[in-house]
């Protein structure tokens, strides 16, 4: 049994069986899509009310970490859910017509990685990283240059074919083959023109508008693992997102 003790941070007791289930979370004892014990048993568990246990929840829920099924119980979210395997992506049709996606791998290589991104990643300059460039088409029609790096040591054996075989979400791939689920994500956007090169992949002309997102996505503990680079052409498409 775990004993939640009073700590000089004075942080509520919901939040500090909040940081315990987590903990659990990220030493793999309950895994994406698996239910977690009930709210009766965790407050024996951590000897708590059910009422503190149920907050903690609540809190897991709304950052989309837990997921509340009527009837069934509570459960690890999961990439492979149809309403989250798409969650990050908030390029939107001009006309809200939903579109089918459609992704191209161009590269996948092991390269050092510079210090500017290992900074953002929490890595030392020259840290093995794996690089990932793809082409993302909506109706069979260019819209993204994504570029996608993450840390060599967490994604071993990651290569062009298993990356192909998980045709769509990275997410649901790193999810899937080892077990790093990622949480959340902070962005960054600008406008910016093309490069001859990815002028080239998009199908468009040098120097055309692109809208740049930078995007840097964390797994359980916070921990940055993913750096991502979306070069986006938004004749028919803009940024959605829904603010709380």
């Amino acid at each position: 049994m775990n004993t939640v003790m009073a700590t000089p941070s004075f942080k509520p007791l919901y939040e500090q069986i909040k940081e315990l289930l987590t903990q659990s979370l990220i030493q793999g004892e309950w895994g994406p899509g698996e239910s977690i014990p009930s709210e009766m048993d965790l407050a024996t568990r951590y000897s708590v009310s059910q009422g503190t246990v149920r907050k903690a929840i609540d809190a897991l829920a709304q950052e989309n970490i837990l997921v509340r099924r009527q009837g069934k119980g509570t459960f690890v979210a999961t990439h492979n859910e149809e309403q989250v395997k798409l969650r990050f992506l908030r390029l939107a049709s001009a006309d809200g017509d939903k579109e089918l996606l459609e992704n191209q791998l161009l590269e996948c290589n092991r390269i050092p990685v510079k210090a500017e991104i290992g900074k953002l990643l929490g890595l030392k300059s020259g840290t093995s990283v794996i690089e990932i460039k793809r082409l993302l088409s909506f109706n069979q029609t260019p819209v993204i240059y994504d570029h996608v790096i993450i840390p060599a040591a967490h994604f071993k054996g990651l290569n062009a074919n298993k990356i192909q075989e998980y045709n769509g979400s990275l997410y649901r791939m790193y999810e899937t083959l080892y077990g790093i689920r990622m949480i959340r994500a902070s962005e960054r956007l600008t406008a910016i023109s093309a490069s001859i090169d990815i002028a080239e992949s998009l199908g468009i002309k040098e120097g055309y508008p692109l809208l740049r997102i930078e995007r840097i996505a964390y797994t359980y503990g916070d921990k940055p693992m993913e750096w991502r680079l979306g070069l986006c052409v938004t004749d028919n498409h803009h940024y959605m997102n829904e603010l709380e």
